[in-house]
């Protein structure tokens, strides 16, 4: 653990300097945030014309609202939980800037081969910059749903209504998907990471990893799926699998004399 925790430092040490890193850090989770925040605020004044013209309830909508709320609170619940992906791309971003730069930044900066000239084992090293990674973007997720959990419980008066937003798939989204995305995102830009000569290209071929979760957003966006427990639950269990052959695949693709040799 003393070999983990003198990486994560190190690494810690170096991205926070990134002023890139930080904005992506800082500036992203609060935009994020404040789109389904500012639908909330701005569909207010909509719900008793809504539901004041409606009789019947869309499917689409029912499907994520109680029966205790009308057409317009059911609307608005409705547009603010398509925004449930966007609080997944926070930890899937996040370590994909972190992580890309880990291995190719190291080597342009010429202290990769002292670091790997030192007895830790590559696990524990791979282990290190990948925490070193992931934590940021876990803590920064986990913020960003707090700000949006309390705009909520501003925002909108109705208790039922409430409990409708903040259902179980947000919180299974944050807290199990959250940070399996993260290391998912994570193991596979180091993967990337430790193939490629260039910080930039290493960059922009781990932001691939997140064009699968925008299909799955405009899909929902375009009533081909419902984003529900059930689905959430699926889509944590098919990560977990993902996650352990990337774990197991990075650290085979990480062969520190082949990048030494490969890289002189």
């Amino acid at each position: 653990m003393h070999k983990i925790a003198t990486i994560l430092r190190k690494e810690w040490a170096e991205v926070f300097k990134n002023r890139m890193v930080l904005f992506t850090i800082v500036f992203m989770p609060l935009m994020l945030t404040a789109i389904p925040l500012v639908i909330l605020f701005s569909m207010r004044g909509e719900i008793q014309i809504a539901s004041a013209g409606a009789s019947d309830v869309p499917a689409q909508f029912r499907a994520f609202c109680p029966v205790e709320l009308n057409s317009g609170e059911c609307m608005q619940v409705f547009m603010v939980s398509q925004f449930v992906f966007m609080f997944m791309i926070i930890p899937l971003s996040i370590p994909a800037a972190i992580a890309a730069y880990s291995v190719v930044g190291e080597k342009t900066t010429r202290s990769l081969e002292p670091l790997l000239a030192t007895p830790i084992s590559t696990v524990e090293l791979l282990l290190g910059k990948s925490l070193a990674a992931v934590v940021p973007a876990v803590l920064a997720t986990f913020l960003a749903f707090a700000i949006f959990a309390v705009g909520t419980w501003i925002l909108v008066p109705n208790r039922i209504m409430l409990r409708a937003i903040l259902d179980a798939r947000w919180l299974l989204a944050v807290t199990v998907i959250g940070p399996l995305l993260a290391w998912l995102s994570v193991t596979f830009s180091i993967m990337v990471s430790s193939r490629v000569n260039d910080p930039r290209v290493a960059e922009q071929m781990s932001v691939v990893i997140i064009v699968p979760l925008l299909a799955l957003f405009f899909g929902q966006m375009a009533g081909l799926l419902i984003i529900d427990s059930q689905l959430v639950i699926v889509i944590g269990l098919a990560l977990v699998l993902v996650d352990a052959l990337l774990t197991y695949f990075s650290v085979q693709l990480f062969q520190r004399e082949t990048i030494l040799t490969r890289w002189k």
